[in-house]
């Protein structure tokens, strides 16, 4: 539940948001990626008013900007680690050379070419997650927001995770943010921001840049 919360992020930035359970950290990434909508007060994401765009205009918004790692995976169970990939491209209408091309080069980054034809149900927490990040960076959004994107990972590949965050940061430009309740994965990012009983408690600038 959030509460009057004012926040402002600058394109570019990689911001963590930490916080007890309860104090509004999904609710809040949930709003910002547009699949919750306030019951008041104004969000505006690339100059854009979400709170004024019908549905259609919001789902276009979040396809063309936005990746998404959820803490639940949200992969579709009947499609193939491949498939599960590959969605964000087809809406985006990419064509399919392209689509092959990229979905290799992801498969081969994330070391999980021998997974690509198993479903998510043969798979660990911890390679469906990794299928969930690789979904999200596929068609490399501008915006990455991750809910404990490491959560179900061993610490050699949550670290993995987060240099590539960082590096996603420096060098591409994505904005990301992130909810995270290790202080390790928090201090990756470039600002801190504590949230408690729905409110910004306080916030940290951090020197990565």
């Amino acid at each position: 539940m959030l509460n009057n919360i004012s926040l402002e992020v600058d394109e570019g930035e990689f911001v963590s948001i930490m916080g007890p359970s309860g104090s509004g950290k999904s609710t809040l990434l949930n709003v910002i990626g547009m699949l919750d909508e306030p019951t008041d007060g104004f969000h505006y994401f690339a100059g854009q008013a979400v709170h004024q765009l019908k549905e259609k205009q919001r789902s276009a918004l979040y396809k063309q900007y936005i990746g998404f790692v959820f803490q639940a995976y949200h992969l579709i169970d009947e499609l193939t680690v491949y498939e599960n990939i590959e969605t964000p491209l087809i809406y985006q209408n990419i064509k399919g050379s392209e689509r092959k091309a990229l979905v290799a080069d992801i498969l081969d980054r994330f070391q999980i070419v021998g997974k690509k034809d198993l479903f998510p149900a043969q798979l660990s927490g911890g390679q469906q997650q990794l299928v969930g990040i690789a979904r999200a960076l596929i068609a490399k959004p501008k915006l990455l927001l991750a809910d404990e994107p490491t959560g179900n990972l061993n610490s050699k590949q949550g670290e993995e995770i987060m240099e590539l965050f960082r590096k996603l940061n420096q060098e591409d430009g994505v904005t990301i943010i992130q909810v995270t309740h290790s202080e390790k994965n928090a201090e990756f990012g470039t600002r801190i921001i504590n949230l408690l009983d729905g409110k910004v408690e306080s916030s940290k600038n951090l020197n990565n840049k």
